[in-house]
């Protein structure tokens, strides 16, 4: 898990750091462009500094932080998403043949919480079936609380994010009440640089905090959809537990 984490954030710090190389263009469009990117890349510094580096600094931080766990998150959430009907039907096809070695060997091999919560199953077949159904919803709850693992530090950059855009608000409009008091005249120039921090900062705390909440509800929809389906798989192998009992207590 903190090899994903870590593997996430480098990702995402050497996107932001590497400009994205195209092909091949002619010398004239290869020119154009690069004045454009230029101008892009010179507007958001001069907006940055003008929104206060400090305050700015810490909202692109949040931005940094909150991707990481993001794509921490879907990294690990389509790692765990296999072919669960296929590994249940080989499962089957094993237990039929009263291969039970054979169907763990078969579920340990496998990553995702289907294949976990059938391996804890298959390991307490011999037990009754009260104890194996507690075994499969014990497990089926671990496996839920692993998916679920580091959204609340997003919801916690959500939250920072606009937070230090309303401070750097507050400051700058503090910035703006010291200016007049201490000029002694309301005159827009004297008050444009603290209106210009509060603004800015508004915006970027809430740019970051609508990109993270985007991302964190499409990770909610992934897990939601890998829960509905452990809780369908987890009734399949419930019914393959029974099958095979009654298979083996009539010999």
């Amino acid at each position: 898990m903190k090899k994903i984490l870590v593997l996430s954030l480098l990702i995402l710090l050497t996107v932001s750091i590497c400009p994205l190389s195209g092909g091949a263009q002619e010398p004239g469009v290869a020119i154009g462009n690069a004045a454009n990117e230029e101008t892009i890349h010179q507007a958001i510094k001069v907006k940055f500094i003008e929104g206060s580096a400090f305050f700015m600094s810490f909202i692109a931080l949040a931005l940094i932080a909150g991707l990481a766990f993001c794509l921490e998150r879907i990294i690990y959430l389509n790692l765990s998403q296999i072919n669960t009907r296929k590994l249940l039907r080989t499962v089957e096809n094993k237990l039929d043949q009263n291969d039970l070695e054979g169907a763990k060997e078969i579920t340990r091999s496998h990553r995702g919480p289907v294949a976990s919560i059938c391996y804890q199953a298959l390991a307490r077949i011999e037990e009754e079936i009260d104890t194996v159904e507690r075994s499969i919803v014990s497990c089926g709850s671990v496996q839920a609380g692993l998916l679920e693992k580091n959204l609340s530090w997003i919801t916690l950059f959500i939250a920072i994010a606009p937070s230090l855009g309303f401070l750097g608000t507050v400051v700058g409009m503090i910035k703006s009440f010291d200016d007049i008091q201490l000029y002694g005249d309301i005159h827009p120039a004297i008050v444009a640089g603290g209106m210009k921090l509060a603004l800015i900062t508004t915006v970027g705390g809430l740019i970051v905090a609508l990109i993270l909440q985007f991302f964190y509800n499409y990770i909610l929809t992934k897990i939601e959809g890998i829960i509905h389906q452990m809780e369908d798989d987890s009734i399949t192998i419930l019914d393959l537990v029974i099958r095979y009992k009654r298979t083996a207590a009539k010999k």
